[in-house]
This record gives C-alpha cells, structure tokens and sequence, in this order.
C-alpha cells in the first residue's frame, strides 16, 4: 500500500484512473503497478540477486531488469565518486590491487599487463577504490618484463593497509565478481562500485540510498 509520493514523500496522494496516482505537493503522477515492481527490483538488487532470477520471480522481461541493474550501477558510481572526493583524508590507508579474473589466475606465468590496477582507500570506516589507467607496453619485450618485475617488487600501499578492512574487501570483490560470467572492462568499474557500495553499508541502508538515488 504506497501511502507517501515516492518522489518527494508527500502523504497527500490522489487516486486516478488505470491505478495511477498524483502527488498534491510536486504534481507527479506515477504508476502504482510500476512503482511496485521498481521497488521489488530495488530490494532483489541489494540482496544479491541476479538479473535473471530477478525477472523470472517477477516476470518481467530479462533484458529491462538487466537496463535497470545497470542503472543502478551507474548511479551507485557517482553516489561513490560524491562521497569519495567529499570524505577521503590525507592519513588514509591505501593500496595497490592488481584484478585478475579466475581464468587468468590459472596461469603459472600471469602477465600485469592483462591485469586490471585499482587503488583502494580506506577512510571514515569506508572502502573506496579509484580505477586506474592500463600500464603502459614498450616496445622492447626485454623492457615490459624488467617494468613489470620492478612493479612486482614496488606494490603502493601504506604500511598500515594490511591492518585495515583492503585485504577484506579485495576478497570480497573476488569472490563477487566470479559470479558474473565475464564483464568487458569498459563496464569493469560500475561492477567495482557495486562491490564497493554493498561491502561499505548494510541491507537496509543500501535499499533506502538507491530508493533515494532512482526515484530523485
């Protein structure tokens, strides 16, 4: 039974024809039934549950639980990038994580260069991760190997990082990310910021910030 306008939380609603309703404050209408599923699909996102069975439990059509899925990333991600630049301190912990999917890892001599390099911070009791660019290949082969040793040896991180939540949160991104069967890394971040969101706040404060983010 939705009592307040999902958009500016007005309890003064009106009922209209086809189940639609009108806000007496902002004047929005919206669609009672669409709301509903809107909220449904909110929940299920923040409870870990993919795409596919999301939309079968609802009935929905796969391909717009998985548009919305990953409008929910997006907008995550600049909730984040917000809260990064808003919250991080200079005596933060930090550290250099080099991502290498499962298939990747079942190679004896794994290569850097086919890595994907995050940065994590640590901060106000809160995990947050910058992207960072692809190394560099020089031409000689002789070159990339003394580079990429000399990165093997050379790992950034503060010297209080491993006593921090990192070393947590990197096996979570892991473990989380296995489920997936494959992303492109052009869309690699937006998966990072849904890690980052779900490891840094509970259940219920996950569904009320996106709840928030979507509907505003």
């Amino acid at each position: 039974m939705i009592k307040r306008c999902p958009f500016c939380n007005n309890k003064h609603l009106y009922d209209l024809q086809d189940n639609y309703k009108k806000c007496s404050f902002c004047k929005r209408k919206f669609s009672v039934k669409k709301f509903e599923t809107d909220i449904n699909v909110i929940e299920f996102f923040c409870n870990q549950v993919s795409a596919n069975k999301c939309a079968k439990l609802l009935n929905v059509n796969y391909r717009t639980i998985k548009n919305r899925y990953d409008l929910f990333r997006k907008l995550i991600a600049n909730y984040l990038e917000d809260a990064y630049h808003s919250s991080i301190k200079d005596n933060s912990s930090y550290e250099e994580f080099y991502y290498f999917t499962d298939k990747q890892k079942k190679i004896k001599k794994k290569s850097l260069y086919n890595a994907i390099n995050i940065i994590g911070f640590y901060s106000n009791e809160k995990i947050y991760t910058l992207l960072m660019p692809k190394l560099p290949v020089y031409n000689n082969e002789e070159d990339n190997k003394t580079f990429e040793n000399f990165l093997r040896w050379h790992k950034v991180f503060s010297k209080d990082s491993y006593s921090t939540p990192l070393n947590i949160f990197w096996k979570y991104l892991e473990k989380n990310l296995r489920k997936y069967k494959g992303i492109d890394e052009e869309n690699f971040f937006f998966y990072l910021k849904e890690c980052e969101f779900k490891f840094n706040y509970l259940q219920n404060e996950q569904i009320k910030i996106l709840k928030n983010l979507y509907f505003n």
